[in-house]
């Protein structure tokens, strides 16, 4: 087994048996979550060297992690992933699975006081532009 995830809320672990996964509401996928707001092929979970990353695929009603929804992105021990509205905690031991160092940093060559810290930490979302003028 190559680590879990753990619904937020309660519910059955779900573990990740293989190192590529896709999950979504069909039958033929590897992880089946029969809700009708996830989408048939939702996303795919794959192990690389020693981290679990996350892949939207087109879905309707999104994938996040930690708040922020995402096309691709590294999943960190603890993490939460959302499917549609459905929370998860990924749970894993990186060393265990062949990680050696610091992870790369998905977030490398952005200037790191171009966002801020609320937004970094996954708690608030980029403002747009619109975001910053008053409502009528």
């Amino acid at each position: 087994m190559y680590g879990e995830l753990h619904p937020r809320g309660g519910g059955d672990t779900i573990p990740l048996m293989k190192t590529f996964l896709v999950v979504g509401r069909r039958e033929s996928c590897d992880i089946v979550l029969r809700w009708p707001n996830v989408s048939g092929s939702h996303c795919e979970l794959s192990l690389v060297d020693g981290f679990w990353y996350v892949k939207d695929l087109a879905s309707s009603n999104g994938t996040k992690v930690n708040g922020t929804r995402v096309a691709e992105r590294r999943l960190d021990p603890g993490d939460t992933l959302s499917i549609a509205r459905h929370e998860f905690e990924i749970v894993y031991e990186p060393v265990r699975l062949g990680a050696t160092g610091a992870p790369v940093d998905d977030n490398a060559g952005r200037d790191p006081l171009s966002r801020s810290l609320l937004e970094a930490a996954g708690l608030e979302r980029r403002r747009s532009r619109d975001d910053s003028r008053p409502p009528r």
